[in-house]
C-alpha cells in the first residue's frame, strides 16, 4: 500500500514538476516574442524621413533593369526609399519640395511593407498606422476650400507613388500578403515627417 502511495505521489511530482517546465518555456518565449516586437516597433516609428532627402542631397543613381530584380528593390543611398521610386518623385516634381516631402515619405511608409520583417500582428499594424500617417500628409498639402478639388488632387499624387511603387506583380502580392495580417488600429498623430510649411515652395 505504501508503496502504491509512493508511487502516486512520484508521477504527482513528476506531472508538476513537467508543467512547471512548461510554464517556463512558454513564459521565456513570450517575453522573448514581446521583446522582439517591441524593437521592432521602435525601429518602425523611427525610420523617419529627412529634409536632405526632401532636397536631394543625397539622391540615387538610376538602378536601370536591376530596379525591378527583387521585390525589395535598391535603395543604394540607404535612406529606406527605393531608388527608382526616389528619383521618379524628383523628376515629376522638380520645382515643389513640399510634394516631393510628402511623396517621398508615403514611398518610405509603402516599402516598409515590403522590407519590414513580419514578426507578428503588431509590427505589420504599425507600419500600416505609418502609411496611414504619410497618406495624410499628402492631403495637408492641399487647400480644402473645393473638396472636389482637394480630392482629386490628393488621390493623383497617392496614385502616383502607389503605381510606382508597386509597379510589379510580386511587389502588389507582397502587399496583398502583408496586408492580410493586419489588425485593428487607430491613427497615429498627423504630424508629418517632414515641417513643410518651412519649405519654399
Amino acid at each position: 500500500m505504501l508503496k502504491k502511495i509512493l508511487k502516486v505521489l512520484k508521477w504527482i511530482g513528476i506531472v508538476i514538476l513537467v508543467g512547471f517546465v512548461i510554464i517556463v518555456i512558454v513564459r521565456t518565449v513570450h517575453f522573448f516574442n514581446l521583446d522582439k516586437t517591441n524593437i521592432e516597433v521602435a525601429k518602425i516609428h523611427s525610420t523617419k524621413l529627412q529634409m536632405a532627402d526632401v532636397l536631394g542631397t543625397n539622391l540615387p543613381p538610376d538602378p536601370g533593369v536591376e530596379a525591378d530584380a527583387t521585390v525589395q528593390g535598391i535603395d543604394s543611398n540607404k535612406n529606406g526609399i527605393r531608388d527608382d521610386v526616389e528619383l521618379a518623385i524628383f523628376k515629376e516634381y522638380p520645382n515643389s519640395a513640399k510634394t516631393r516631402a510628402v511623396l517621398l515619405q508615403y514611398a518610405l511608409a509603402l516599402q516598409m511593407q515590403v522590407v519590414q520583417p513580419i514578426v507578428n500582428e503588431t509590427t505589420v499594424t504599425e507600419v500600416v498606422r505609418e502609411q496611414s500617417r504619410a497618406y495624410v500628409c499628402i492631403g495637408d498639402i492641399f487647400s480644402r476650400e473645393d473638396i472636389d478639388k482637394f480630392s482629386k488632387e490628393t488621390e493623383i499624387l497617392n496614385k502616383f507613388v502607389e503605381d510606382k511603387q508597386l509597379n510589379t506583380i510580386e511587389r502588389k502580392n507582397q502587399r496583398d500578403n502583408f496586408l492580410k495580417k493586419v489588425g485593428s488600429y487607430k491613427s497615429l498623430n498627423r504630424v508629418c515627417d517632414i515641417d513643410y510649411s518651412s519649405l519654399p515652395n
